[in-house]
């Protein structure tokens, strides 16, 4: 859901690529040594293994060290300490065992006592456009394979690497692609932090770490349902808190609200994601979708979000179906859309959340109810409005404020209690935000000319 991603960032951080092309001598050798990795959906690694059942959530089943460096775009390796992915076991939104990918990244002079787990907005079908996949050198390329908008997330990555924390992102739609399918996104959440708490023996992450979380638009979803559901599926995570952008109450509004303009370019991979998950729902989708545009439909189950986005933008992708209402009208569609919005339950943990007063891909009203449930239940929330930005743009424009808001957080200093809303007419011009700034994008330069990525004295 970070269509604006690639529109604010694009430009500044290509261009900073392009000259690592020519700066980064150092890394020749390691470019020429290194072919495309093998895709997700035909890597063995990813594999679900026998037994899970008798596997307790947040183990470790298998690990490695990614096939290819972590690098900006694709072609740009990212100087770490050192990156690990861990298949570990989890649960999906229908409570059975599955198992699903996290990738651990450790920067130079780590904190081995802070971890912030950041949730990535991947937004598609296909487990070929995970994370983990997606942010390695020379992965695979191609109109259908489009992951720009992922790729750039690896700037706020890089950011909070730089803290000196050690960053880990699961591929919370699971083996499946289970986009949209928010409980297990959540669960995979919480038990990708259990992992990364299990593989101090190889990471040599803390036992007891001083644990954030992060995401915005698509990872907000998994960080909030990650939040709602930690204090029955996982108390024994001790969360200091949690930064949530972007939020995204409820789905069938998106689907009506982004429907034949620029963003209908969600709606296939969404549907398709959750059929992915509950097979009702695909049975429903193949009844009513209409024989002509089976096909168009379809190409989101093997493409990455950018594809996405460019097929179906400013199509009327619910004319496609034989009821235009299906989301309303079909008792099963209902049903399931309605099981994975937010507001189950109420968070225990501190959170930031900030959000789009014109935001185009769901209605700043939706958030404002949301939080107003939570604090009448006691939440503790800090919640800030942006009035100068839309959906995309405040990926981008609240990025500093989020991080300076997690600084303080893995650092024992936020004190923050109660609920507090406070409307800003534009959320870079926060006195804490423009303190990190700086620091923001001279590493991200300096990160992608090759310096050792982590603080200067660890």
């Amino acid at each position: 859901m970070l269509v604006g991603f690639n529109l604010l960032l694009a430009a500044f951080l290509l261009a900073l690529s392009a000259t690592v092309t020519y700066a980064a001598p150092l890394e020749h050798d390691l470019l020429q040594d290194r072919s495309t990795p093998t895709l997700p959906s035909k890597d063995p690694f990813y594999a679900l293994p026998y037994g899970l059942d008798e596997v307790s959530p947040g183990i470790i089943l298998r690990h490695r060290a990614p096939p290819n460096p972590i690098a900006a775009f694709g072609i740009a390796p990212v100087n770490l300490q050192a990156a690990h992915q861990i298949l570990s076991r989890t649960t999906d939104s229908l409570g059975n065992a599955t198992a699903t990918v996290l990738t651990v990244l450790v920067p130079h002079n780590a904190d081995f006592t802070k971890v912030l787990s950041y949730q990535v907005a991947e937004d598609a079908s296909t487990i070929d456009c995970a994370p983990s996949y997606a942010f390695q050198l020379e992965h695979a390329q191609g109109p259908e394979m489009g992951t720009m908008v992922t790729e750039t997330e690896l700037l706020l990555v890089e950011a909070a690497l730089e803290q000196g924390w050690i960053v880990i992102f699961p591929d919370f739609l699971g083996p499946k692609a289970a986009f949209m399918a928010n409980e297990l996104a959540g669960y995979a959440t919480l038990d990708g932090i259990r992992a990364a708490i299990n593989s101090a023996s190889f990471t040599g992450i803390s036992e007891t770490p001083t644990i954030t979380m992060w995401g915005y638009s698509g990872g907000s979803l998994a960080s909030l349902w990650a939040a709602e559901l930690q204090p029955t599926y996982a108390p024994d995570l001790k969360i200091a808190g949690a930064a949530i952008g972007g939020t995204v109450p409820n789905i069938t509004t998106v689907v009506t609200r982004v429907n034949g303009k620029a963003n209908a370019g969600l709606i296939p991979p969404g549907v398709i994601g959750l059929s992915n998950q509950y097979p009702e729902l695909g049975q429903v989708v193949d009844q009513h979708l209409l024989p002509q545009f089976r096909t168009e439909f379809n190409k989101a189950k093997s493409q990455c979000y950018l594809a996405d986005d460019t097929d179906f933008a400013n199509k009327d992708v619910m004319a496609m179906f034989d009821d235009r209402n299906l989301v309303y009208t079909n008792p099963i569609a209902a049903r399931i859309l309605a099981a994975n919005a937010l507001g189950k339950h109420t968070p225990q943990i501190p959170l930031f959340v900030y959000k789009s007063v014109g935001d185009e891909i769901s209605p700043i009203s939706e958030t404002d109810t949301l939080v107003d449930k939570y604090c009448n239940s006691g939440a503790n929330i800090m919640y800030q409005r942006d009035q100068k930005s839309n959906h995309g743009q405040l990926a981008v424009i609240a990025a500093p404020k989020a991080l300076s808001w997690l600084i303080n957080t893995m650092n024992g200093l936020n004190h923050h209690s109660g609920c507090t809303t406070k409307t800003v007419l534009s959320s870079l011009l926060d006195l804490d935000a423009l303190k990190v700034l700086p620091k923001i994008l001279l590493d991200a330069l300096l990160d992608l000319l090759g310096k050792p990525v982590g603080p200067l004295i660890g």
